[in-house]
């Protein structure tokens, strides 16, 4: 059994599920590497503990026993790996992978290939729960791979995950589970956003609403959570408006191949759709509700 400290793991994206997997690797006795362009997360990372953080993981790569993906989309994981001067040819032979970005099930395989040319196994092993759950190491896994690339992974999934569901050994399993999920979180934000513009309209004060629908049977994880942002006025992007044009993209995506109708699905695509081209990409998820006119919503009182 690999003793915590003499497990070398490199999270390469320190965003806000990133940030809190590192910290929870290094809580966990992990010699713990991170990698991102933003000089802020790398003074976080370092200062949390981290044996190393940088914006390439040149200096490092050969000493790694895992690395764990969490950027935002396809693109940028296989531009990590494969790129100019990409990861897959610094590592040593038979080092896991663990992509832990939301991507397709057709992104998942072709990445695999790509990495079984390298000599390295890949689990598929996109992530949820939010920067809260990553913070605590409780995040919700759910990962396809080989039972061996599980094994080799164990290290990493203790520190990170409060739940780890194997769906399979097939490649593309996890990433075709987490886009069934993202339907759910969009719609439900979505729905949300349109209960509460509802109630903004009606003249009902929103904090009464939230308060209400929070203690009833039409309260949902995601309500919770980003209408909490609504009725503070604060849209800093915990989960951006563009990650769910690109999510519910996929959603779409995965629905065309498959000539399976989603309505509901459709929609709440639609919506994320208008508020980024209405200029709030950049935002909190929860600043779809800003589509909506003639309504007036709360400021944000500590920054109005």
């Amino acid at each position: 059994m690999t003793q915590p400290g003499n497990y070398a793991v490199c999270i390469v994206g320190l965003g806000s599920m990133g940030m809190g997997a590192a910290k929870s690797c290094i809580k966990a006795g992990l010699t713990t590497y991170g990698v991102d362009l933003n000089p802020q997360a790398l003074a976080t990372l370092t200062q949390a503990g981290a044996k190393q953080a940088a914006a390439s993981a040149d200096s490092f790569a050969a000493k790694l026993d895992a690395v764990v993906l969490l950027v935002v989309n396809a693109a940028q994981v296989k531009n990590i790996l494969f790129g100019d001067n990409g990861l897959a040819a610094q590592l040593k032979p038979n080092t896991p992978v663990m992509v832990s970005s939301t991507i397709s099930a057709a992104d998942a395989k072709e990445i695999e290939q790509k990495l079984k040319a390298h000599n390295l196994p890949m689990l598929d092993a996109p992530v949820s729960g939010g920067a809260a759950k990553a913070a605590e190491g409780e995040m919700t896994v759910m990962a396809s791979g080989s039972e061996r690339t599980f094994e080799q992974l164990q290290p990493v999934l203790d520190a990170v995950a409060g739940k780890v569901y194997r769906i399979g050994e097939e490649i593309g399993l996890g990433a075709t589970v987490k886009i069934i999920h993202q339907l759910l979180a969009g719609v439900h934000i979505a729905a949300g956003a349109e209960a509460m513009a509802l109630a903004a309209r009606a003249g009902i004060p929103l904090d009464v609403m939230y308060d209400v629908v929070t203690h009833a049977a039409g309260n949902s994880w995601m309500f919770e959570n980003r209408m909490r942002h609504v009725v503070d006025g604060d849209y800093t992007a915990k989960s951006a408006v563009d990650i769910f044009v690109k999510d519910l993209g996929l959603v779409a995506d995965t629905a065309k191949a498959l000539h399976f109708p989603l309505p509901l699905a459709s929609t709440a695509f639609n919506m994320f759709t208008s508020a980024s081209n209405a200029g709030y990409g950049k935002e909190d998820d929860s600043a779809v509700i800003k589509i909506f006119a003639g309504i007036d919503l709360p400021k944000n009182k500590e920054n109005p």
